[in-house]
């Protein structure tokens, strides 16, 4: 029996991605090279971009190392599907994989683009979805997966408060149609699915409005 928890463990490595099992510290002096490409969407301070009329790019700056890894490898393994990130995704080798990503993760985000529009009652609507959520409907806040004031738990939960909402809105779309599907036991799109299209784009609208994480 004191043999068990040594077998559990090389059970569970076994079912975990290559990458994974095989991942290296990232150095960011070397991401910033490898994040050549990555600039003309992402931008120079990995602050994205906000576009009302068409894909909004997401903010970088400040998330998890390992949650940019980890969506970067689904795009190469097609877990995640984007026909415009694949490329830039399959490009890289595992180890600049993980330089871009802790580059990122120590850039200071700047404040979430879009909502600014949005009238005060969207806003406080957003506010009870992301902080309380909504019971009556079974859709649990935010906050209860991404951590106080949503700033972010470890690499699976991503900083959500001062992401631009064009993104966020996006995602949960993607989610609620089915066509994103690399949440972990289909919690976000469990979730997706139970919001209004009201409920989405007020909840992106407030947390576009949100201090983002600062490090």
């Amino acid at each position: 029996m004191k043999h068990l928890p040594m077998t559990l463990l090389v059970l569970g490595l076994a079912v975990l991605p290559a990458w994974l099992q095989a991942a290296t510290s990232g150095d960011a002096a070397r991401g910033k090279a490898a994040a050549a490409a990555c600039v003309a969407c992402h931008q120079g301070d990995g602050s994205g971009k906000n576009n009302p009329s068409g894909e909004s790019w997401p903010q970088l700056s400040g998330l998890d190392a390992g949650y940019i890894a980890k969506q970067l490898h689904d795009y190469k393994s097609g877990a995640r599907e984007n026909a415009t990130m694949k490329p830039f995704a399959m490009m890289l080798s595992d180890q600049q994989i993980a330089d871009v990503s802790q580059y990122y993760s120590e850039m200071t985000p700047k404040q979430g683009q879009g909502g600014h529009d949005a009238s005060d009652a969207m806003l406080q609507r957003g506010r009870i979805l992301a902080e309380r959520g909504d019971w009556s409907d079974y859709i649990v806040s935010c906050k209860s997966c991404h951590g106080p004031d949503n700033q972010g738990v470890g690499e699976v939960f991503p900083g959500i408060a001062g992401q631009h909402a064009g993104y966020i809105e996006a995602q949960l779309e993607a989610w609620q149609a089915g066509t994103r599907k690399n949440d972990p036991q289909d919690l976000m799109g469990t979730i997706a699915r139970k919001m209004s299209n009201d409920d989405i784009r007020a909840v992106a609208a407030w947390l576009a409005s949100q201090p983002p994480r600062s490090n």
